[in-house]
């Protein structure tokens, strides 16, 4: 069964968490069974959200999924299934797949981290340079410059990727699969900083 994102995959990732609050929403109102829709946000029965969390707009919280007490979930989010948002945790405009874990302290702004991706605590995904006014989010992957056209894009995180505690992901930045960051690094718009696991 393929993901519930598929009719969007002709979006740009940029495209799409720019589009989440609408996206989000259209979603919501085409779930299965087991989901409770209260205005735009869309619960799995089998989720688990504590007192004192706060979604704000359109969210999509799926089966397995725990949303702890402290966190914050804005600007349009979906969490596919199984996915922890901790205590102190910030999501805004956010694609999370399944599995993934964002322990606790942590931000992740207009990003889509794949599944089974785990932040340690303090870990941030930014959204935003704020070096200089309208400062234009740039790709670079494999040699090549992507212009988004938008100043607020985050990371796209590689599945089964590590992101130890108090790491930094730029805007920008592109993660591939089993990626390890280490704790206090800096991920700049590449993968430099990151090590990842041999292939095979």
């Amino acid at each position: 069964m393929g993901s519930a994102l598929q009719r969007f995959a002709n979006l740009a990732p940029w495209a799409l968490t720019s589009q989440a609050e609408s996206v989000v929403a259209e979603l919501a109102t085409g779930l299965g069974e087991g989901y409770e829709l209260t205005g735009a946000v869309a619960v799995h029965r089998e989720a688990r959200i504590e007192g004192g969390a706060s979604i704000k707009g359109a969210a999509i919280i799926g089966p397995g999924c725990f949303v702890a007490a402290g966190a914050l979930m804005r600007g349009g989010c979906w969490l596919e299934a199984d996915c922890v948002v901790g205590p102190g945790v910030e999501v805004k405009s956010s694609f999370v797949f399944s599995g993934t874990k964002l322990a606790h302290f942590n931000f992740v702004g207009d990003s889509i981290p794949g599944r089974d991706v785990n932040l340690e605590a303090g870990a941030i995904i930014a959204n935003r340079r704020n070096e200089r006014d309208g400062c234009e989010i740039i790709l670079h992957y494999r040699g090549q410059k992507i212009e988004t056209g938008s100043h607020r894009f985050g990371a796209l995180i590689g599945d089964r990727s590590r992101i130890g505690a108090n790491a930094v992901i730029a805007p920008g930045a592109i993660l591939a699969p089993g990626s390890v960051v280490e704790r206090l690094a800096l991920v700049d718009q590449s993968v430099a900083s990151a090590s990842s696991p041999p292939a095979g």
